[in-house]
């Protein structure tokens, strides 16, 4: 079997499964539904770990077409693979987080009637992620891109008859298709500037084109510049950015395996993965590199600000993913793509660990999301109590979790970039990673800690999850734990990614980084262990540790203050609690905007100029001509005779006359 073949058959397997699900799941019943899909992905996982995974570490890359849809103007439309380090990566995150989300599902969907159908999408959507992940071009990476906007608004509106859910569906749809603007834009630059479509073909042609300008709105403006802005905001949208966020905390709307699936593996790393990816272009534009460091900063400071007052379980874990979200777009700005993709990884792990704990306990309240009416469901839920602490421990960045050394390498990251703008997002970030403490464990104690906040027969019933809903957060704990130590050196200081992603010396801050830890020698034990411990002597670990600590003090030795800080805070709360009022100046700017400009266009454009001039006024014309003309038809033959002979008169005037 060829290597493109069994490249083929990672995506196939899982299209497979979604198609025999979606098409034949009411023949085929919901044991043989959840099977075949829960079965393509594991084989979609094990093809990626055991057979990418060492072609990749053995230096075997494959670049090239496996199908060709046609011909365009000399221009081919293929499906085409690029499997290197950065693909395999996250290949193997996608399908391991996706095969988690499937077997949790079997549990948490189990009394659906739309059992079938929902392992159908999840099964495509991860589909969708590996086409885009393992494309060699534009077109199919566009192909990819809408296609995971197409699953997420399946799924996002999944419970279709909630008015809520509907909304939340169109609106992620409506926001995500101004982002695919820009990014549809950058590729037709692409296309129009370079002449190909091929990642190796644009990436080597870029050199020659970084200092092109071009003339737009009586400027000059670099072609670099222009085309990696446009590929941005795409970004923005598929991994919601200010101010394309608006749409992720809604998309909550949609079953938690869901909102899992989305926040860790797919649809908004998408964008992350794009910006690695495009790394030889970006690193010709210092002024995208630093809008990208900017927009991350204020996202992953802003929304962990909107995640301290948020009350609904996965609301609070939705803000959370904004704000990491930002943390790895400070990375990509900063220049250590190698460390956004790392955080994007153990991001994947503790994030859909925290939103499955979350699921878990959801189930076990008979679908309560607030967790002021939660509390001490330790005891009633262990596995899920234990897993939940290990994800909010991740999450806050507390050694040697996983989310302590990627958190920390872009913190370090951003403290060693020059580009305009870093100190703004060092501050931020810094910052981000006390809030970010605070929020976790209010909600880790508020939800698993003090007394309950429930009646006392809902209490009483509560009962740990089964197997199938507790052994995927068992399986995610494990990397959420394990993963940031065992994959800091290959990752971040060995050079796993090499020629995938492009880096400047000028811009090189990993490099700068690591160079400072090879004073622990070559063994990696020793590298490891000295970031470890310079990280429990920085200020982001004692950050982390303060933010934990007045989650402890405030929501379980003295509980009553929240309330009195929430009083007094006024104006502030109420900025935070209505998410700086995003909702409302779109609603007030976007939606009434555009009700206006079309009542204008219907009133002026409608009735006015076409039923008013150009139909109704015809009509109306041609009846006066035909009343004014109607009075020369008078039956009478002097009245034509007169007519002719002015008629005749006219004429032979005109004609001596010429």
């Amino acid at each position: 079997m060829s290597q493109e073949t069994i490249y083929l058959l990672i995506p196939l397997a899982c299209l497979a499964g979604a198609m025999i699900a979606g098409l034949l799941g009411w023949k085929i019943g919901r044991v043989a539904a959840h099977t075949v899909t829960i079965g393509g992905v594991a084989v979609a996982f094990a093809l990626s770990a055991f057979v990418v995974l060492p072609d990749v570490l053995a230096g075997r890359t494959f670049n090239g077409p496996v199908y060709t849809w046609g011909t365009s103007g000399g221009l081919p439309l293929e499906i085409g693979f690029l499997i290197d380090p950065l693909t395999a990566l996250m290949m193997v995150v996608v399908t391991f987080v996706s095969l988690m989300v499937h077997v949790y599902t079997i549990g948490y969907m189990r009394d659906d009637p739309g059992y079938q159908r929902f392992f159908s999408y999840i099964a495509l959507f991860t589909f969708s992620m590996l086409m885009l992940v393992m494309s060699n071009n534009f077109l199919q990476l566009f192909f990819g891109w809408e296609a995971v906007g197409l699953m997420s608004y399946l799924l996002i509106g999944f419970w279709f008859t909630r008015e809520s859910a509907t909304y939340a569906q169109l609106k992620a749809f409506l926001v995500n298709r101004v982002g695919d603007l820009g990014f549809l834009l950058g590729i037709a630059a692409i296309y129009y500037y370079f002449g190909s479509l091929d990642y190796a073909a644009v990436f080597a042609i870029a050199p020659q084109l970084a200092d092109h300008q071009i003339h737009l709105l009586d400027g000059a403006v670099n072609v670099m510049t222009l085309v990696c802005l446009l590929l941005f905001i795409g970004a923005m949208g598929k991994s919601a950015q200010v101010p394309l966020h608006v749409w992720l905390p809604d998309s909550m709307e949609g079953p938690t395996p869901i909102s899992a699936l989305i926040h860790a593996a797919t649809m908004v790393t998408a964008g992350i993965f794009m910006v690695a990816r495009m790394s030889p272009l970006y690193e010709l534009s210092e002024t995208a590199l630093s809008v990208v460091m900017v927009i991350g900063a204020v996202t992953a400071f802003t929304m962990a600000l909107v995640g301290i007052v948020q009350n609904d379980i996965k609301r609070v874990v939705a803000y959370s993913t904004l704000s990491q979200l930002g943390y790895m777009f400070v990375a990509l700005g900063a220049s250590a793509y190698s460390v956004g993709i790392y955080h994007l990884m153990t991001h994947a792990f503790f994030k859909a660990l925290l939103f499955l704990a979350a699921g878990s306990v959801i189930i076990a309240l008979h679908h309560e999301q607030d967790i002021r009416r939660m509390g001490g469901l330790r005891h009633r839920m262990p596995w899920t109590f234990v897993t939940a602490w290990i994800g909010s421990l991740a999450l806050a960045g507390i050694p040697p979790f996983s989310g302590f050394f990627s958190k920390d390498m872009i913190i370090e990251a951003v403290h060693h970039s020059s580009l305009p703008g870093s100190g703004i997002a060092y501050a931020a970030v810094l910052l981000g990673v006390f809030i970010t403490a605070f929020y976790t464990f209010r909600l880790l104690f508020l939800v698993f800690h003090g007394k309950p906040r429930m009646d006392e027969e809902t209490f009483h019933h509560v009962k740990e999850s089964p197997a199938v809903v507790t052994v995927p957060l068992v399986l995610l704990a494990i990397p959420s734990i394990a993963a940031g130590i065992a994959t800091l050196d290959p990752v971040v200081f060995g050079g796993y990614f090499g020629t995938s992603i492009k880096v400047l010396p000028a811009h090189d801050t990993v490099g700068a980084i690591a160079g400072g830890y090879q004073a622990g020698g070559a063994n990696v034990v020793n590298r490891v262990g000295a970031f470890m411990a310079h990280g429990l002597y920085s200020a982001p670990f004692w950050l982390a540790i303060s933010g934990s600590l007045l989650a402890y003090f405030l929501y379980l030795r003295w509980p009553e203050i929240p309330a009195r800080v929430q009083a007094r805070a006024g104006a502030l709360y109420r900025l935070l609690f209505n998410k700086y009022y995003a909702d409302e100046i779109n609603e007030f700017v976007f939606v009434r905007g555009a009700r206006g400009i079309g009542r204008l266009l219907w009133r002026v454009g409608d009735v006015l100029l076409i039923d008013g001039l150009a139909v109704n006024g015809t009509a109306r014309v041609i009846g006066w001509a035909s009343t004014v003309i109607r009075q020369i038809q008078s039956g009478y033959v002097y009245h034509y005779a007169f007519a002719m002979i002015l008629g005749l008169f006219l004429l032979i005037t005109f004609f001596l006359h010429r």
